[in-house]
């Protein structure tokens, strides 16, 4: 199934037209024509089948068949990582994470941070592509970067965790997760996190955790977290 976005679709949509970049690449590139199926999803977890009943390249229009919605995860992770020094490792992050299964993401800008600044219509794009590559109906959210003290002290109810390599008291990955849960987790930067971010998570409650026995590129641990929790939630 090949997979197409819209964002402006609900379930009372009947009829609604793509923009001019991606109706000339369904009409020129893909050569659809009228009476055409697409499938298209508005990233909330809807699948709507439609039926193309105006095939030009500046202004595609479909008409909506049918439409069914995929449960959402029993889970939800939120992984706070570090940018990367080479912006194209955190990209690479970011579509693998995706084809995986994570629920949202927010750039933590730490003091060993050697990147401050991201670019945020970037990364949407890389998200959306591999959410449609991958066939998924979600479309993980993307949230602005935040520094780490200012991160650690937001107020929530999930799980909170600290991925980092100081020789200190850790538990590891595999003992702390449990299926059905909410994870926010930590990943730091080339150079790891300071030991003042260290003490000041474990302050607001954070689990200090091992990834493993080899030190990790921070998208490396990052797609590892990932995959790890999805893996203790499979069915």
């Amino acid at each position: 199934m090949q997979l197409f976005y819209n964002p402006t679709i609900t379930e009372s949509t009947a009829i609604f037209s793509f923009d001019k970049e991606e109706s000339k690449h369904i009409i020129k590139v893909l050569r659809k024509k009228d009476t055409d199926l697409l499938y298209v999803t508005n990233g909330l977890g809807f699948l709507f089948k439609t039926e193309i009943t105006l095939a030009s390249d500046s202004k595609c229009t479909v008409k909506i068949i049918s439409f069914e919605k995929a449960a959402p995860s029993k889970f939800r992770l939120h992984l706070a990582v570090a940018p990367t020094k080479m912006n194209d490792r955190y990209e690479w992050f970011l579509e693998k994470a995706t084809e995986i299964g994570i629920q949202e993401i927010t750039p933590i800008i730490c003091d060993h941070s050697e990147r401050k600044v991201i670019n945020n219509e970037r990364f949407d794009k890389i998200l959306l592509t591999a959410m449609k590559q991958s066939n998924e109906l979600y479309l993980p959210k993307l949230n602005p970067a935040i520094t780490f003290k200012e991160f650690v002290k937001l107020k929530n109810e999930d799980i909170k965790l600290i991925a980092h390599c100081e020789e200190t008291d850790k538990k590891t990955l595999k003992s702390v997760l449990k299926p059905n849960e909410n994870i926010t987790m930590l990943i730091g930067p080339e150079g790891d996190f300071s030991e003042k971010e260290i003490v000041l998570a474990l302050e607001n409650d954070f689990t200090a955790v091992s990834l493993g026995n080899t030190r990790l590129r921070t998208e490396t641990a990052a797609i590892v977290a990932c995959h790890s929790v999805v893996f203790v939630n499979e069915e």
